[in-house]
């Protein structure tokens, strides 16, 4: 009888190695949460339409890349491939956006793309997102890139680059996309291609094979056709992540995958991870929510790669995560003292201390080889002499030292022992 395997460029994350992914996510959204971004959870499909309307039908995500299959009821729904069209929706259906502006979330959790799997590039991928929605201020467009900035260095993350530029606005976009139409249809295009100018002539410079990158070298640029208002705007970021401390490269070519971005638009990217490099990105998206039949409010957010800054940070060699199951071991040699440590695993656990036993009828070196393995610092260790003493042992795992003490100050001696 064969044995399964997960889905195809879908990883798994064990133990030891899922304390780092663990690590990462979490460290993420550890900074988002203190910067007073409010965990909101999403749902894992949603409606077709919305990513279709919400990320843009030119984009290879909706056009190439999605889950979409249809329901019992015969609705179309999808696997969310991004976070920001599904937060959008649950801030105008639950009247987010008629609170305390911006509202700022963040999350976590997998996102799903239909891509050739390879390293850094799964089918399922894990993200931590934050959207700050409803108010358009450079200032808010710098916190957010900061508070990115910061979860990467937070987890010890340090050969990444930030990449910024700005897509400009509605008083310069229609005009700079006529201008770049022009030049593009000009061009020895594949009707792919041309088909792509048609609809979203940005992401032709996003193209990423070397004849068309030959062919685009001398297309117009966003950066030099921005509105009076645009510049301003991304002039005003760069001044405040310059006095933030937040290094940048602006990147005058950098195009997004999604549709919606306008104005500020950056990315994250490293260079120890060869094509797969990016390890976030995000932007400004005004219009989107009045796309999505919301308020006219504006919004900026990011999501960032947890998978990517695992391996971000083993190319840098680098691990982060506890390994170790627990900090505590309990060895118990007879059904009353297993009883007994079961007891005081109870109060341990309760005072936030990490604590396994031994089960099973392995004996005294089989189940202290377990207390080496688990990574445990002390190990409690008792037998029916004992229990008649009123004792267990108290155990120093990298010494080999060990005590006696009374039942009834175990707990308050294992305390003493795992304060720094």
């Amino acid at each position: 009888m064969s044995t399964f395997a997960a889905p195809k460029g879908v990883p798994d994350y064990v133990p030891p190695a899922s304390a780092g992914f663990v690590a990462v996510r979490d460290g993420l959204l550890a900074v988002a949460r203190r910067a007073g971004y409010g965990d909101i959870e999403l749902p894992i499909f949603e409606d077709t339409a919305l990513f279709a309307r919400g990320v843009g039908e030119s984009t290879d995500v909706v056009s190439k890349e999605m889950y979409t299959f249809a329901d019992r009821g015969e609705r179309s729904v999808t696997l969310r491939p991004e976070g920001t069209a599904g937060v959008m929706r649950a801030v105008i259906e639950h009247g987010l956006d008629r609170g305390q502006l911006p509202a700022k979330l963040c999350y976590a959790g997998p996102f799903f793309r239909y891509e050739r799997p390879q390293a850094g590039r799964y089918r399922q991928l894990q993200q931590v997102g934050v959207e700050a929605i409803g108010v358009d201020d450079p200032a808010l467009d710098a916190e957010v890139i900061a508070v990115a900035d910061a979860g990467f260095r937070s987890l010890g993350l340090e050969g990444f680059r930030l990449e910024i530029t700005s897509l400009g606005d509605d008083t310069c976009r229609p005009a700079y996309r006529e201008l770049l139409q022009q030049f593009l249809f000009g061009l020895d295009l594949d009707d792919e291609t041309r088909q792509r100018a048609q609809l979203n002539p940005l992401r032709v410079l996003d193209d990423k094979r070397p004849h068309v990158r030959e062919m685009t070298a001398d297309a117009p640029l966003m950066l030099d056709h921005l509105s009076e208002g645009a510049r301003t705007h991304f002039d005003t970021v760069l001044a405040h992540l310059d006095a933030l401390g937040v290094p940048y490269v602006v990147n005058p070519r950098m195009v997004r995958g999604l549709d919606y971005y306008t104005k500020t638009t950056f990315e994250f990217v490293h260079d120890g991870l060869g094509a797969q490099s990016g390890i976030g990105g995000g932007g400004r998206y005004d219009g989107l929510m009045r796309q999505l039949g919301g308020q006219d409010l504006s919004g900026i957010g990011f999501g960032l790669g947890v998978d990517r800054t695992l391996l971000a940070l083993a190319a840098e060699g680098k691990t982060v995560g506890k390994t170790t199951r627990c900090e505590v071991y309990g060895v118990g040699l007879s059904e009353s003292a297993k009883l007994r440590l079961a007891v005081i695993a109870g109060h341990l656990r309760s005072a936030g201390v990490r604590v396994d036993l031994a089960y099973g009828d392995r004996g005294l070196k089989g189940a202290m080889r377990a207390a080496d393995r688990s990574g445990a610092v002390i190990a409690l260790v008792a037998g029916d002499r004992d229990l008649e003493a009123g004792t267990v042992g108290v155990k120093n795992l990298a010494n080999g030292e060990q005590v006696d003490v009374p039942i009834e100050d175990v707990v308050a001696e294992v305390l003493r022992r795992m304060l720094p």
